[in-house]
């Protein structure tokens, strides 16, 4: 492991608004009022990278909490640094498996998900690693409060062929399908956040695709 990821990791462990690991286990069903210290709704980011998104949303709507879910350490230390940097109090990032998300949270206590640029996972063999699989739909169910959003933003046209398919074949309620997010009606303040990575898609002249959709 390079110096610079020692380091973060190193930060990290002192970042009050950073839980690795079974540490977060212990605001399972209190995350606004054990955590946050309030009673808003909250708000998660899955594979949120360098938590840009997570952080941008938290500026945008502070009277909702934000937390940004990832398993690499060394990226999650960028969006937690910023956030303490500029005193952004209602974010925090969780450093877990997405596959535990049961473990974290209660049923119901999620208010809406953000899917941002996730690994596409193309081999058909690992479809069920895939954000938006029934594997993890069926896990977003049982999670997101009644009438709960999930959001999918992605450059990956598969993917978002993927997901437009699963919600028909599932019978999910979609509220909006773009395949060219920054040439379509959508585009408005929150979607159009972008990533680092989405930076440079965009360079590439990439098109970006967005899906809105509930249970």
């Amino acid at each position: 492991m390079g110096k610079d990821k020692l380091r973060r990791f190193a930060e990290i462990e002192n970042f009050n608004n950073v839980l690795q690991l079974d540490a977060g286990k212990a605001y399972k069903g209190n995350w606004s009022s054990g955590f946050f210290k309030n009673t808003n709704p909250v708000v998660v980011e899955l594979a949120c990278g360098k938590g840009e998104y997570t952080v941008n949303l938290a500026v945008l709507f502070p009277d909702k909490n934000f937390i940004g879910i990832d398993y690499k350490g060394n990226r999650i230390w960028r969006g937690a640094k910023t956030a303490v940097e500029d005193g952004v109090a209602n974010v925090a990032f969780l450093r877990i498996q997405i596959e535990n998300l049961l473990d974290y949270f209660a049923p119901g206590e999620i208010d809406e998900i953000w899917i941002t640029f996730p690994d596409p996972q193309p081999q058909l063999s690992r479809e069920k690693k895939r954000l938006t699989s029934p594997r993890f739909l069926n896990m977003y169910q049982q999670l997101l409060k009644v009438g709960g959003f999930i959001n999918l933003k992605t450059d990956n046209d598969d993917l978002h062929t993927y997901t437009a398919d699963k919600i028909d074949e599932l019978k999910l309620s979609l509220y909006v399908k773009t395949e060219d997010l920054y040439n379509s009606a959508h585009a408005n303040e929150v979607l159009s956040i972008k990533t680092y990575y989405e930076k440079k898609y965009l360079k590439d002249n990439k098109n970006i695709n967005y899906l809105k959709f509930s249970f």
